[in-house]
């Protein structure tokens, strides 16, 4: 059976619960990434966004919103439509599949990548590929924020060391005991890499799905 995504985001109008606490955390982290930006535009990419809640709640408020620009992408229809609803205008909401590169044609090279709701969803092969692939997106110096549950087998720690392998530096991670997730900021301090077309990054398959 298919899983129902909307219905999914409910709990993150739950008090306490585990989504709700992963997006009090997200938010910090971007509102971090804005905060130590230097003066003048941002490019935000974020891979399948949903309605875009990590972002947009932060964009609401932020002294740096109008510095904001780039491209969110949800496949949902109802999903992408209530995000877009809330996106400042500037930032690009498109229903679309957010597991190629092609995806993000025009909207990279990125500042700021969000890869929340991804890494759970995916098998472990798809999550090392797309970690690897990760500097063809981003700009230098550019901030990715990740998300990924910490059930056994935990695979926060081959996260860590593949963006680690790829050029990337820690800034924070945030092990959540009670809830079992993972919250990850990196810093590429490497060199990007040249956008590469048609690179399928992932296939999104459902975290009650995988083995």
């Amino acid at each position: 059976m298919t899983r129902d995504w909307r219905e999914w985001h409910r709990a993150y109008d739950q008090p306490g619960s585990r989504l709700e606490q992963r997006l009090v955390i997200v938010q910090e982290c971007i509102r971090g990434a804005l905060d130590t930006r230097p003066p003048g535009p941002i490019r935000v990419i974020s891979v399948c966004a949903g309605e875009g809640r990590d972002l947009l709640g932060v964009l609401a408020d932020h002294d740096r919103t109008d510095d904001v620009t780039g491209r969110i992408v949800e496949l949902d229809e109802q999903l992408a439509a209530s995000a877009a609803a809330h996106a400042p205008t500037a930032l690009e909401v498109v229903c679309g599949d957010a597991s190629t590169t092609d995806a993000y044609t025009g909207a990279v090279p990125a500042d700021l990548v969000l890869l929340c709701g991804v890494f759970g969803n995916v098998s472990d092969e798809d999550i090392e590929h797309t970690v690897r692939m990760l500097p063809t997106l981003c700009a230098p110096g550019a901030t990715v924020i990740w998300t990924r549950h910490r059930r056994p087998p935990d695979r926060t720690t081959d996260v860590r060391r593949w963006l680690g392998e790829s050029g990337y530096e820690e800034i924070r991670f945030v092990g959540s005991d009670d809830f079992l997730f993972g919250v990850g900021v990196h810093r590429l301090t490497a060199l990007p890499a040249a956008f590469v077309p048609d690179v399928r990054l992932f296939t999104f398959v459902g975290y009650d799905l995988l083995p």
